[in-house]
């Protein structure tokens, strides 16, 4: 029955352990996407082009997305040392939350990168068009 007890505690000790380091992730995600978002930004004003806003948008929501993976799975982790009938709800109502955000983020972020690309194209066909009319 000790020996249990002793397991039981360790396997708190780890547990906590692999989830501070799963929010330590998830929080590096938000600042590398944030410096990342940043530079994508300081890069359009030094060369004085226009960076469309939903590149940016395309750029931090991606980071994002991958931050609320990480947090995700750091209360999934907690849950399995403590499983009371408040910290499943609790987690169930996170987990909800979260994969709403991440659906609708992903769905937002495709929508960005279509509408991107097809600007792109269309951008591409214009120029096209002018060096074929010079011709």
């Amino acid at each position: 029955m000790e020996l249990t007890h002793h397991l039981e505690a360790g396997l708190r000790e780890v547990v906590a352990l692999f989830k501070f380091a799963l929010e330590f992730i998830s929080v590096l995600c938000v600042l590398l996407g944030t410096i990342a978002t940043l530079q994508l930004f300081t890069k359009g004003l030094r060369s004085h082009l226009p960076i469309p806003f939903s590149q940016l948008r395309l750029r931090f929501g991606t980071w994002l997305a991958m931050a609320l993976e990480f947090q995700l799975g750091a209360d999934v982790l907690a849950t399995t040392v403590a499983p009371t009938i408040d910290v499943l709800i609790n987690l169930a109502a996170i987990a909800v939350i979260r994969t709403f955000l991440n659906y609708f983020l992903h769905k937002e972020l495709e929508n960005e990168k279509h509408e991107t690309e097809r600007q792109q194209l269309l951008t591409s066909a214009t120029h096209n068009e002018i060096i074929d009319k010079d011709r």
